[in-house]
């Protein structure tokens, strides 16, 4: 792992008219010719992603989306890709020109408003036309934050660039800036954590899986310590040690085992509950576990995966945990499955949403995707939270999540309390 996942970068969108000049923006800050500008409208057909490391601010991915004002033929499609970006962002750089404020940027606007996105406005093409006092009067009624540039002008790149970064730091989200802890918070400094990794068909040859290489960068950075071993091996690595650890993490599939072979009074959880707290919202996720309870035959089910990737013999989304519902319901159930960034948007048919542990999407599309089941109605839970409750052992792999476990609970009682009442 030599660069920082998409997931861990802070996305920042650009938006604006066609030839506005977004992909020259990114040129620019790139220093590179990464995105192809032209004077022909709609050349950017798609979004254009580019990491970089901003420093001092860090990690950051741009995405570059094509305009919004586009009329050409296929300009329904990629509008509704640059809608989509909305999902995604955690801060918005609006690119405007001189003295023109349309429907377009109000638009942009008003729903990065609506979703407590920080914009920055920025007035670029100052080479062919200041913008008038007036109209940054009237800029500034609309965003705090707004700079000039001119795109076409490298001798000033470094000076754009550092505005840009001031900007940026003064916006970006805290959780962003203070990344929610995957394992540190659960460790003490010296602590001691054992991972169970399977070394099974989907295990990359020679290599290890994201989350299990966060989470062990997570405990080295928080000065804890972790030992690494098979589901096989994990009762013999426990009995050698002088001291037990503070917590057993595993992979989700081997969960029943693991939780067998530990001892009670030492905590356990899985790799994809310890994501859906970082990325997500757990309580929301150990919520609508519940729900799984509930399911009837023919109920419409949705896998939503973060990431598109081939489909193994036995894979976990795909195969596994429909057989595991289909098991717990006592017959057949309609599964649809989503990947990568093709989340429906009519989320109201399905009864339950089961989604991965997004260690490939930021903390902001992941809660947008929260947010969309809850306005539709449906419940979601993370994989690590249904196989845990399909194994048997929910409670045991929530323990280390106190409000988690709460809410899960609650969940199942009040489930009950409607039953008897109906």
């Amino acid at each position: 792992m030599d660069n920082t996942p998409k997931g861990n970068r802070l996305h920042i969108a650009l938006l604006g008219r066609t030839n506005v000049g977004k992909s020259s923006l990114l040129n620019l800050m790139l220093g590179q010719d990464i995105a192809i500008t032209s004077p022909v409208a709609g050349t950017t057909t798609d979004i254009v992603e580019k990491a970089m490391e901003l420093l001092p601010l860090g990690p950051v991915l741009f995405l570059d989306t094509a305009g919004l004002d586009d009329i050409s033929e296929l300009s329904v499609a990629r509008l509704n890709k640059t809608a989509k970006v909305f999902d995604r962002a955690d801060v918005i750089i609006l690119l405007t020109e001189a003295d023109i404020w349309t429907d377009f940027e109000e638009a942009v606007l008003t729903e990065s408003q609506n979703r407590t996105i920080p914009l920055l406005i920025v007035i670029n093409k100052i080479d062919l036309r200041e913008p008038s006092p007036d109209h940054l009067k009237f800029l500034q009624s609309k965003s705090e934050r707004t700079l000039t540039v001119s795109c076409s002008d490298q001798s000033q790149r470094h000076n754009y660039l550092e505005s840009l970064k001031q900007q940026l730091l003064e916006v970006a989200p805290a959780d962003f800036i203070e990344t929610p802890s995957l394992i540190g918070d659960l460790l003490l400094p010296g602590g001691l954590a054992v991972l169970v990794v399977p070394i099974d068909l989907e295990a990359p040859k020679g290599r290890l899986i994201l989350p299990q290489v966060q989470t062990i960068r997570d405990a080295l950075d928080c000065d804890a310590m972790t030992i690494v071993v098979k589901e096989r091996e994990l009762a013999a690595a426990l009995a050698n040690l002088k001291n037990p650890p503070a917590i057993v993490v595993t992979d989700s599939q081997a969960i029943l085992k693991v939780t067998a072979d530990v001892p009670k009074d030492i905590q356990v959880t899985t790799f994809s509950i310890l994501f859906a707290r970082q990325k997500s919202d757990l309580t929301v996720m150990a919520r609508g576990a519940a729900a799984i309870d509930h399911l009837q035959q023919g109920d419409r089910i949705l896998i939503a995966e973060a990431c598109s990737h081939h489909a193994l013999e036995d894979d976990i989304g795909r195969v596994k945990i429909p057989r595991w519902l289909r098991q717990y319901v006592g017959g057949d159930l309609q599964i649809d499955t989503s990947a990568g960034r093709d989340y429906p948007d009519d989320l109201k048919k399905y009864k339950l949403i089961l989604h991965c542990g997004a260690c490939m999407m930021n903390r902001r599309e992941m809660l947008n995707r929260l947010r969309k089941a809850q306005e539709a109605g449906v419940a979601i839970t993370n994989y690590g939270v249904a196989i845990s409750f399909l194994q048997g052992v929910i409670k045991r792999s929530l323990a280390p999540f106190p409000a988690a476990l709460y809410a899960f609970e609650k969940e199942i009682k009040d489930k009950k309390k409607g039953e008897i009442n109906d």
